[in-house]
């Protein structure tokens, strides 16, 4: 009798401990809403010079803060693939993903896509482009037989997947063997400038990078000779943990597509280089999803990286 007893006490102080458990998460006086955050950490992946991408994406915090209500804070990463550990580690709360990267958090983690930005240009895709120095003699894939090729990093669908891709596709079944070496400059600016110094004979890059460097130096398109081009796909999207409370979400969706509309956004989005935001959609990284896995099969028949 005396053991049924401690353990209806012990049963009652469980029981206690979990109600009071339940009554310290939930906020007072709103009925159990989720509680708006005081702060929002947003990621940025490294592209251009760094500098002058963490001013672009400053002046954009800035006024998201001021129209959401909430400071919205920013952490570069400093390389592409470090984007699935920071989510884990539940550091970030969204960030400003790069293609492959947008595409593995959608898969891996079921992060939200919320909206991509329009370039200047009217785009908000990008692709990946194979070139070589113009006086190489390179003109197709034999030519690259026993020749050295840079790319951006493992974590790139345009510096890396996708040339992958299309070598297997060309018959290239071990980039060890067909090539005398490869390497990985760990960004997009890097892998063009490796090739025209001549410290490869072959880059994968994305367009936007390469057109952006062309703006600044047209002798630039003269040197180099662009063999390939792949699909277009989302070039840089918004993603979110579904965490993030939902009208949190809808309300950082709406000031976003809606910064075109005002005289105030106008501004911000001409100091971001952005015309404007448009939605996000998960179809549009179908295409990532079929690279991919051609890139690892090739990657599985070799087994080289």
């Amino acid at each position: 009798m005396k053991r049924m007893r401690v353990s209806a006490i012990q049963r009652f102080l469980v029981l206690a401990a979990c109600l009071l458990a339940a009554c310290l998460v939930l906020p007072a006086g709103n009925g159990g809403a989720a509680e708006q955050p005081d702060e929002l950490l947003l990621g940025i992946e490294p592209e251009h010079n760094i500098f002058d991408q963490m001013e672009r994406y400053r002046i954009l915090a800035a006024y998201l803060s001021d129209q959401l209500g909430v400071q919205v804070k920013l952490t570069i990463m400093s390389r592409y693939g470090e984007v699935i550990k920071r989510f884990k580690s539940l550091r970030l709360d969204g960030a400003f993903l790069t293609s492959y990267t947008a595409h593995l958090g959608i898969k891996e983690l079921k992060l939200e896509p919320l909206v991509n930005p329009v370039n200047l240009n009217g785009e908000s895709t990008s692709q990946g482009l194979i070139f070589v120095r113009q006086d190489s003699g390179i003109r197709d894939v034999a030519d690259m037989r026993g020749k050295g090729i840079v790319f951006v990093d493992p974590a790139t669908m345009e510096g890396y997947l996708y040339p992958l891709a299309y070598l297997h596709q060309h018959g290239v079944i071990d980039t060890n063997m067909f090539f005398s070496r490869f390497y990985f400059s760990g960004s997009h600016a890097s892998t063009i400038f490796a090739v025209l110094d001549g410290r490869a004979d072959i880059g994968a890059a994305k367009n936007t990078v390469f057109n952006k460097l062309v703006q600044s130096d047209p002798s630039i398109s003269q040197e180099l000779h662009v063999l390939a081009r792949s699909p277009k796909v989302p070039e840089v999207t918004l993603c979110v943990r579904q965490e993030v409370d939902e009208t949190i979400r809808e309300r950082l969706t709406a000031v976003l597509l809606d910064m075109d509309a005002t005289v105030e956004g106008r501004k911000v989005l001409a100091r971001f280089e952005a015309l404007r935001f448009i939605q996000s959609n998960k179809s549009d990284f179908d295409i990532i999803e079929q690279t991919a896995q051609e890139a690892w099969a090739s990657i599985a028949e070799h087994g080289s990286d």
